[in-house]
């Protein structure tokens, strides 16, 4: 693994943390129905998270001798409460497999560092996507 890849990988993820910012704090806004309160809460509690791993991820470019993005994924629209609590299950499922990926890229670069923050946010990625699923469970069609 070269550094430049790893800097245009790791940018990658940014703009998909980016993009999960905007998400969380739209949906947040957006959510309706008699749960509106707890969805909303349950959005903008993750924005922390998501702001955390965008920083990480900047300053590590930065470390790097990258240039941090500043464009975000972009962010899927949705309808209703379950097309955002879809979309969100299907963007952490994907934050998981990528920071796995990326902490075997980070392994053969040899950045041990990088790696166990990496494996962190995996960490924090599945807890996202099990809560969001759990979520999903008995919402109604």
């Amino acid at each position: 693994m070269d550094k430049q890849t790893l800097i245009d990988n790791l940018n990658k993820d940014l703009a998909d943390e980016l993009g999960a910012i905007i998400q969380y704090t739209t949906y947040a806004a957006k959510a309706t129905g008699p749960y509106r309160p707890q969805l909303a809460a349950f959005f903008l509690e993750e924005v922390a998270d998501e702001q955390m791993h965008a920083l990480f991820l900047a300053n590590k470019i930065v470390a790097l001798g990258g240039e941090p993005t500043t464009i975000p994924a972009k962010v899927p629209a949705a309808k209703n409460n379950r097309e955002m609590l879809e979309a969100v299950l299907a963007a952490e499922i994907e934050a998981g497999k990528n920071y796995t990926q990326r902490a075997q890229e980070a392994e053969e670069f040899g950045d041990k560092g990088l790696v166990i923050q990496l494996e962190d946010m995996v960490r924090d990625e599945m807890g996202h996507s099990e809560e969001s699923e759990r979520m999903l469970r008995d919402w109604p069609v």
